[in-house]
């Protein structure tokens, strides 16, 4: 008898043989879905937009320039960066932490950016 599509049979032979960074990455955006994040591909800029995901990176500007902090957030689909301008330091804000950012999406040099967006950090699960 076939196995149907999405079946347990052809998500089990999935699991054992995708690398994890694919299985993290569906595990990521199934949970976007499932909160009413809207999926970071999807996104445009001028969008008024709510994403959910996972910091990869947290980066401070140079000392010499005004203070920005920026994070990458991957929600499985898509990268977005996270800029609060006028901020060195957010407790919270670490990579591996897992949160939900809204803002209206904008575009620096063929990247997905948040300015200054709301966020709320989530629990880890």
């Amino acid at each position: 008898m076939p196995a149907k599509d999405g079946g347990y049979f052809s998500r089990l032979v999935k699991k054992l043989t995708s690398d994890v960074e694919t299985l993290d990455a569906d595990d990521l955006s199934e949970k976007s879905e499932a909160s009413g994040a809207q999926r970071a591909c999807d996104c445009r800029c001028g969008d008024e937009v709510i994403v959910l995901g996972r910091l990869r990176s947290v980066e401070l500007c140079p000392a010499s320039e005004a203070a920005t902090l920026e994070a990458e957030l991957f929600d499985g689909t898509d990268e977005v960066t996270l800029v609060w301008l006028g901020r060195r330091r957010i407790p919270g804000i670490e990579p591996g932490r897992t949160i939900k950012a809204r803002g209206r999406m904008a575009d620096r040099e063929g990247r997905k950016v948040l300015y200054n967006p709301y966020y709320e950090l989530l629990q880890p699960t």
